[in-house]
């Protein structure tokens, strides 16, 4: 029998390997997979030593809280990887825990494979020599990302992107019933993080009541994280610029962009989904001023939107900062929200980019590398 250790210290590295290993198994039967994850790969027959539930924290701080928690951990897994002695380890994505953990296993004699590339061609350049040194294939899901890595001994391979699957056929489902309360439909997501939420909310809040004042057919909804619901309903009580056409939605974030006509979207992964969702978007960004200038000092690409890096060009447009004012969005928004020349060519380019990103099942490229890397 052959063995994998698999580290999916997310929720959606859970989802991405449990993906993996459900193809694997069609096309190897001989091997047994161990480590970190949830319960999707809890249902595919993993064995857990942790759960991704006790990996998730959000922030600096929190990482330094739970410090002790994560190093006995880090500490298990490389015990547990010494008596086993594992033919390859399938990495996904969480980097802080992950490219420690490759240097350590690469040391023991152990294959490392990852999947879902850090944004080292965002932030931190650097670190590409390192990685080829620690990892023995990279399987990444932008098409970029292979010529970041052409100049260091690394055999990467672009396999796709998994959210063009589940997109497609998620567009495909029936509509579920929302509280919208007009004709036209637009989204606000603020983001998910609290100090997201407490800069961006209220200028939102203050642009929807612009565009309700001259548009009495409007209706927002704010699809918000349960563990956000308290937050956003407290901004939203105390907000003298409020819209009176605004309803709040626990999660069903992708149901509500797969319904609204437009969007405003905190920059993240949201605004990937809104594209493939093929939603007119707004990105939006705002935070403290001296994080902002810190963000724009490390970052090195002209764009936050993976739309826009990956397109080479401006298809969805950033308004971020001191840009993020009411006028300024409702402008923006407004022939977005409409049967105009801009909007269609904003869908026929969000199409473009779905074919970019892959024509589809990126499980089953990374399992078929994973079957042949083991040999």
């Amino acid at each position: 029998m052959k063995s994998l250790l698999v580290i999916a210290g997310e929720d959606s590295g859970d989802m991405h390997a449990a993906d993996v290993i459900r193809a694997l198994k069609e096309k190897r039967s001989d091997v047994t997979v161990w480590g970190i994850g949830g319960d999707r790969l809890r249902a595919e027959g993993v064995e857990l030593l942790h759960d991704t539930r006790e990996m998730d924290v959000l922030g600096f701080v929190e990482v330094l809280k739970r410090y002790p928690f994560f190093k006995r951990t880090f500490g298990e897994i490389l015990s547990e990887a010494e008596k086993r002695k594992p033919d390859a380890a399938l990495l996904v994505d969480y980097p802080g825990f992950n490219l420690r953990l490759a240097r350590e296993l690469k040391k023991r004699g152990i294959k490392v494979l990852y999947y879902v590339c850090p944004q080292v061609w965002a932030w931190n350049r650097g670190r590409i020599p390192k990685m080829a040194e620690i990892i023995d294939r990279l399987m990444v899901i932008f098409p970029f990302e292979v010529d970041v890595f052409k100049g260091v001994d690394l055999k990467v391979d672009f396999v796709g992107h998994p959210m063009v699957d589940e997109l497609r056929e998620f567009r495909t489902k029936e509509p579920e019933p929302l509280p919208w309360n007009g004709e036209k439909k637009i989204a606000l997501l603020p983001g998910s993080r609290k100090q997201e939420i407490i800069y961006i909310l209220p200028r939102l809040l203050e642009t929807a009541k612009l565009i309700e004042d001259s548009r009495p057919d409007v209706s927002f909804l704010i699809p918000v994280p349960e563990r956000r619901l308290a937050l956003v309903e407290s901004i939203l009580q105390k907000s003298t610029k409020a819209p009176r056409r605004i309803s709040i939605v626990t999660g069903r974030a992708r149901e509500v962009l797969k319904q609204a006509d437009a969007a405003f979207v905190a920059s993240g992964t949201a605004t990937l989904e809104a594209a493939l969702l093929r939603c007119p978007t707004v990105l939006v960004y705002r935070g403290s001023f001296a994080n902002y200038l810190m963000v724009r000092a490390l970052i090195r690409i002209p764009w936050l939107g993976i739309a826009n890096i990956v397109s080479g060009r401006e298809i969805m447009p950033e308004r971020l900062q001191q840009n993020m004012q009411p006028l300024k969005l409702a402008a923006t928004i407004d022939p977005l929200m409409n049967d105009t020349p801009m909007r269609a060519a904003m869908i026929e380019n969000f199409q473009t980019l779905e074919k970019l990103l892959g024509i589809g099942s990126p499980a089953g490229r990374v399992a078929a590398i994973i079957a042949e890397e083991l040999g």
